[in-house]
């Protein structure tokens, strides 16, 4: 975890990474499995983003997410039914 890397000048420790996922929990999580990746793959070739964004498109997607919100992706883009927003616009 990039939190928690000896080499940040900030790192959190194990324990308040454990807690901070632990947390997260309370939303609904969608796993990535062959499918959530074959659907990256298919998002990244179809909308030319990184593997990282269209596996984030792609789980949205499956939950059932109809907005991402993103400081990276095109505000207001639509994704095959997931739209993104920028929440500091």
């Amino acid at each position: 975890m990039q939190a928690t890397r000896a080499s940040r000048s900030d790192p959190i420790t194990h324990r308040q990474a454990v807690r901070l996922i632990e947390s997260f929990r309370r939303y609904a999580v969608q796993d990535v499995t062959s499918a959530i990746l074959m659907a990256a793959l298919d998002t990244r070739e179809r909308f030319r983003l990184s593997y990282s964004d269209a596996a984030i498109i792609a789980a949205a997607r499956a939950i059932g997410c109809a907005e991402v919100l993103s400081e990276d992706l095109g505000d207001g883009q639509d994704y095959a039914g997931v739209r993104v927003i920028n929440p500091f616009r």
